[in-house]
């Protein structure tokens, strides 16, 4: 895919994108708590929040999967669709319960709103759950737009996505995606957008192997690493 402009534009500063999980909130509690309720319900051994963190960032389905397969599990298509519908109805009654956003997300997402730019969340989460979560943890009124796979009928890594997410936001160029993991990387790179990437996330491999365009320890670094990325850019064109 042709890579996005990302110039300036009229009236707004732009659009900063943000996937969810890993990177504005650490839902891993919840997600495990989920999943061992479901190992329990077919007597397996419990996954843990330290193995549920490793196996986070493509899905529900990819989630379960992986989790049942931790536990010796064959999957089969009819039984493993049948415990991807448990997974969420368990899932569903607990989004929030002890989830949380990450230090300073919600000062820096009020300061660039104030500045002008436009957010949104673009997640490999159902668009319900992730509306839910961050209404939940008072952070749904700065996005524009949230976005799962099921909103445009794709999820990460295939880059509409994220381009579909940019454009539904209608904050326009420059376009800056901010993730934690190789998915996350990845998408924004076939985007062709520009990626900051957070190093306290659920990647499976080291961040500097997969080079973003930025990668910081902190969501308080976020905006001087955006402004490098926009010098950067205009000095590039």
């Amino acid at each position: 895919m042709a890579a996005m402009d990302i110039g300036t534009t009229t009236g707004a500063r732009g659009t900063i994108i943000f996937d969810l999980d890993g990177t504005l909130v650490d839902s891993v509690p919840d997600l495990a708590g989920a999943l061992d309720s479901l190992m329990a319900e077919k007597g397996l051994e419990a996954i843990g929040i330290p193995a549920a963190r490793k196996l986070i960032g493509h899905g529900i389905p990819n989630l379960v999967r992986s989790a049942l397969t931790l536990r010796g599990v064959v999957w089969r298509d009819e039984q493993g669709a049948a415990d991807v519908k448990r997974f969420t109805e368990i899932y569903a009654t607990r989004l929030s319960r002890e989830t949380r956003p990450y230090p300073d997300v919600e000062r820096v997402l009020a300061m660039l709103a104030a500045e002008g730019w436009r957010l949104a969340v673009c997640t490999n989460k159902m668009e319900r759950f992730a509306r839910a979560i961050v209404d939940d943890l008072g952070l749904g009124r700065y996005f524009a737009v949230v976005a799962g796979p099921d909103t445009f009928g794709v999820g990460k890594p295939d880059p509409r996505h994220l381009t579909e997410t940019a454009r539904a936001t209608g904050g326009g160029a420059p376009v800056v995606f901010v993730g934690d993991s190789e998915v996350d990387i990845a998408t924004a790179k076939a985007a062709g957008v520009p990626v900051i990437a957070l190093s306290y996330g659920y990647s499976k491999v080291p961040l500097t192997s997969l080079e973003p365009d930025a990668l910081i320890d902190g969501f308080d670094e976020l905006p001087a690493a955006l402004d490098a990325i926009l010098v950067a850019s205009w000095k590039a064109a």
